[in-house]
């Protein structure tokens, strides 16, 4: 079919959300995936917390006054926002909505309370994947290997990953993480099944009448 035939079947884009304790590798996967795949975009959330260096406004983040982030969330033009290490995270709703409408897939890296909330918010378009480690100790040394976090940190994240690996039930898919090039596969082959799913598939019921009718 050409892009001009009245029985093309296109698609509605999805919100990939990754989340994991710190440490497990989430990250690291995210940006594999997307080095890989033109039509998956990472969102760019707006944060309180300061800009980092090297971080690009608009790119990494929407570096926001916390005023101005409240403002966001009480107009409702955040499709979630939590409290993350006493700094404030959301995810701006109108870029997002328009890349789903034009196709286009959108990458979270987020925690459990935003996924909650954007499973509120527009469940038909969210696949979630909660990425765990292989072990407890492997997640302390992945943690220490980073070397950009103080001792007080990495015990203090240590302590929170029982609670956030509590939330795996709420996930559509488990992967574990044991090594990066193995885990990377498996989300891919997540993210090219969901693409496929009947739901995501606009006109495809015009088409498939088409083919019937000969």
């Amino acid at each position: 079919m050409t892009a001009d035939d009245p029985h093309e079947i296109s698609r509605r884009g999805l919100m990939l959300v990754l989340s994991s304790p710190s440490g497990a590798g989430k990250t690291t996967i995210s940006r594999e995936i997307l080095s890989r795949d033109a039509n998956l975009h990472m969102s760019v959330s707006a944060t309180t917390r300061p800009k980092r260096p090297g971080e690009v406004e608009g790119r990494d983040y929407f570096f926001t006054a916390e005023e101005d982030f409240h403002l966001m969330a009480n107009r409702r033009e955040l499709l979630e926002h939590a409290t993350v290490f006493g700094h404030l995270y959301g995810t701006p709703r109108k870029p997002v909505e328009e890349a789903l409408a034009a196709g286009r897939d959108v990458l979270f890296d987020i925690d459990w309370q935003g996924t909650q909330q954007l499973r509120e918010a527009a469940r038909a378009d969210l696949v979630s994947v909660f990425i765990l480690p292989p072990s407890v100790p492997e997640l302390e040394r992945r943690l220490k290997s980073r070397a950009q976090d103080s001792a007080e940190v990495v015990a203090r994240r240590m302590a929170q990953a029982s609670d956030e690996m509590s939330h795996w039930p709420e996930y559509d898919y488990i992967v574990v993480n044991r090594e990066i090039a193995g885990s990377v596969a498996e989300v891919q082959a997540i993210l090219t099944a969901e693409r496929l799913r009947r739901e995501r598939q606009v006109g495809l019921g015009d088409f498939v009448r088409f083919l019937r009718e000969g």
